[in-house]
This record gives C-alpha cells, sequence and structure tokens, in this order.
C-alpha cells in the first residue's frame, strides 16, 4: 500500500512508493469521467446526449442513473433517473458514446485530453474504461491535485463533475448497503449524510471520491482542501470497510477536520 495526502499545490505527506504500478479498479471511473467532461467542453459529446437504454442520457450513464444492469449494457433494471444502479457497464457505453461522436478510441482519447496534461507517467488503460487502468500514486496524486484546484476542467464544468446528479433516488454502495438517498455526482460519490460509509464520520457531506475493488480509494475533502490518495492491491473485503474509515477519520483529525 502506498498512500498520500495532496493540497491544491501538491503533496503535503506521502508514505510507500510513489511510482509503482498497481491496479487502479474502479478508481479509473474517476479519469474515464474527467475524459468525458473535457469532450463536453470542446463540444464533441453534450451530457444531455441520448446514450444508453431509452431514456438515458450521457449524464445519468455518468451517475448511475441510466437504469443499466451492472455488467450487461443490454440489461435494463430500472427506468432512468429511478434508482442508482452502481454498474461498470454505464461507463463502458459512455466511452462507446465518445468513441463513436470523436472517431477516436478511448483509450486515446483520455490520453490526449487528460493524461497528458495532468502529467501523468505511469497510468495505463488496457481493459474497461469502468476499472481497466494500471497507475502509480504519484498519477492519483496528480488527479487528487486536479479535483482539488481544477486546471484541466472549467471550474463550472467542475463543480457540476462533484455536485449531485439525479437527487434523492435510492441506491446501493458495493460492500457498505443501500442508501436513500444514495447521492452521486457526474463521476466522483458523493458522501452527503451517507453512514456507516468508507468515507469516515468527519469528512464534510461535499467530500466526494471513488474507491475501487483493488483496495485503492481517492477522497476529495473540499472544506478543509486536501485529496486523500491510496494505492493498494488487496483485493476490497471486510478489512476495508472496517480499516477504511478509521484511517480517514484519523487522517482528518490530524489535519484539523
Amino acid at each position: 500500500m502506498a498512500v498520500a495526502v495532496v493540497g491544491p499545490d501538491g503533496v503535503i505527506d506521502q508514505r510507500g512508493p510513489a511510482d509503482e504500478r498497481r491496479p487502479f479498479a474502479s478508481v479509473t471511473k474517476l479519469f474515464s469521467a474527467l475524459a468525458l467532461h473535457v469532450a463536453t467542453e470542446e463540444g464533441t459529446v453534450g451530457l444531455a446526449d441520448p446514450a444508453g437504454p431509452a431514456g438515458s442520457t450521457l449524464a445519468h450513464l455518468l451517475a448511475h442513473a441510466s437504469g443499466v444492469a451492472p455488467d450487461d449494457p443490454g440489461l435494463v433494471l430500472a427506468p432512468p433517473g429511478t434508482r442508482r444502479i452502481y454498474a461498470n457497464a454505464g461507463y463502458e457505453l459512455a466511452a462507446a458514446h465518445l468513441e463513436r461522436a470523436s472517431g477516436v478510441a478511448f483509450a486515446d482519447y483520455l490520453a490526449e485530453g487528460v493524461l497528458g496534461p495532468l502529467g501523468t507517467r505511469g497510468v495505463r488503460l488496457e481493459g474497461s474504461p469502468a476499472a481497466g487502468a494500471t497507475g502509480t500514486l504519484g498519477d492519483l496524486e496528480l488527479l487528487g491535485v486536479e479535483l482539488l484546484a481544477p486546471r484541466l476542467l472549467h471550474p463550472e464544468t467542475a463543480r457540476r463533475l462533484s455536485a449531485v446528479a439525479f437527487p434523492g433516488i435510492a441506491g446501493v454502495v458495493p460492500g457498505f448497503g443501500r442508501f436513500a438517498p444514495c447521492d452521486w455526482g457526474l463521476g466522483p460519490e458523493i458522501a452527503d449524510g451517507k453512514a456507516p460509509h468508507w468515507t469516515g464520520t468527519r469528512r464534510s457531506p461535499a467530500s466526494f471520491g471513488h474507491f475501487g475493488q483493488s483496495g485503492s480509494f481517492v477522497l476529495v475533502e473540499p472544506e478543509i482542501g486536501v485529496a486523500l490518495c491510496v494505492l493498494c492491491e488487496v483485493p476490497f473485503g471486510p478489512w476495508a470497510t472496517a480499516t477504511w474509515p478509521v484511517f480517514v477519520d484519523a487522517v482528518l483529525a490530524e489535519l484539523g477536520a
């Protein structure tokens, strides 16, 4: 495991190797969401574009509100905007929409539109845009800085990314249970009032981020201007649900939250 706390200007503290590549798992979605938001700023796609199941838009896919099944893009479990169904398939549909609109492979669009401008060195997308990237702690640090102090995205775009999309709908956070509402942004999960939750008890309702099945996560705490980046390769399980909240609380307590 390697961990870091970053602020808007870079690394505040770090433990473990910063340059060893490990799987991001679903933290990949944060990078993929950035690519799709860049594409909206360029006019290549729009959040209101029809994408995914009938009645669904690109925004629904980014916010896990399209109704598509978790791992089957052809199976619809609910009408769009009625349930928060966490779905890798939704991100695969969103990436395919961008590929059709741009004529560029999603991995190439991600590399040119996000990874290069952020200055990442170790990120490789060799599988699903939902969970197929690998990279280093240093790469997650750069992501954390961007989410705290956007330079790649226009401030208004960044605000939309981390604001609740399709508020009020219920859903399940894998490994942590059902929440009503189960708030999500156009990419990251939003902590809001969820409890018990992987983000602990000291974070603000506005905190946002994502975790992955590799045991990795990125959590942004905008109220004190820090992001906590964890890169791991121990599969998610009871150890994570027990340890992450305590760890996050301890770090935020030391930072004065």
